[in-house]
């Protein structure tokens, strides 16, 4: 299966076109075992593409050993990004995608996407946070936001499995000091574990809104803040929103505090919180 530009396939006319695509040179960003994530330059225009080789029987028990669904392929990238449109979802563009072979845990294959311009992770524009807080309305927009999507997803399906802020990019084509709360535009990307089906389990639920959590915990969130992302989460007054779903939160900040013991070692600050 092959799908690409025309003005691509032509250029590579006659030649192993999957061997000029995993030949492709430029800025790697991530480099894992039987996969590479990589911004090339084509044509004056830049491109993403995760190439997938396969990552041997040996991982791919390992993960059903351990009750983990594995990633043998760009196909599930694929699958997600054109789910999420359906979804309304802001996400990557789609540009191509192609895999051959038939052995699971060696074939190839890959997806191209366009360039995400003038954006920025909600990690790195939210760093500064705790020291230099935004104003009171963009702060709650982008936490509504947020929230929005979470919600949009589990419900349409989806769970990312790594839904933390890194993930989400803001829009700043107008200027990191000038966005308007009121016309936010992010972006959610990294889909290469996303889960789809009917619905959505308790756990998958949990996992992701606990990596929310966890990623946010040293912005300098308020009580407040937390209260407006589960009305936002749950679409209901405040009291429904927590009321009827006390164990689930419970949850997420229990699994949000493990996760931020585990990669901080140490535990957040405000034990309360």
């Amino acid at each position: 299966m092959l799908i690409l530009p025309a003005a691509w396939i032509e250029r590579w006319k006659g030649q192993d076109i999957f061997g000029k695509l995993f030949a492709l040179e430029g800025k790697v960003y991530r480099a894992q075992e039987g996969r590479k994530t990589l911004r090339f330059l084509l044509d004056g225009k830049y491109y993403f593409a995760k190439l997938h080789k396969g990552v041997g029987w040996k991982q791919i028990i390992n993960d059903l050993l351990q009750l983990r669904l594995p990633v043998i392929g760009a196909q599930n990238e694929w699958r997600a990004i054109q789910r999420l449109e359906k979804s309304g979802i802001n996400t990557m563009e789609l540009v191509g995608y192609g895999k051959k072979g038939w052995n699971p845990a060696r074939f190839e294959s890959f997806v191209i996407t366009e360039e995400l311009k003038n954006t920025i992770s909600l990690e790195d524009y939210c760093r500064d946070w705790a020291v230099s807080p935004p104003s009171h309305a963009l702060k709650s927009a982008l936490i509504t936001e947020v929230a929005k999507i979470a919600r949009t997803i589990h419900e349409d399906g989806m769970n990312h499995r790594d839904l933390y802020i890194c993930h989400f990019l803001l829009d700043i084509s107008g200027g990191s000091e000038k966005i308007d709360p009121h016309r936010l535009c992010l972006y959610l990307i990294d889909l290469h574990r996303m889960q789809i089906r009917s619905h959505i389990p308790w756990r998958w639920r949990v996992k992701d809104i606990a990596a929310l959590y966890f990623s946010s915990m040293d912005i300098g969130l308020s009580r407040c803040d937390l209260l407006r992302f589960m009305m936002a989460y749950r679409n209901k007054p405040l009291k429904e929103s927590i009321g009827k779903n006390r164990l689930f939160w419970w949850q997420v900040r229990r699994k949000g505090r493990v996760l931020y013991r585990k990669f901080h070692s140490k535990d957040i600050k405000g034990s309360g919180r």
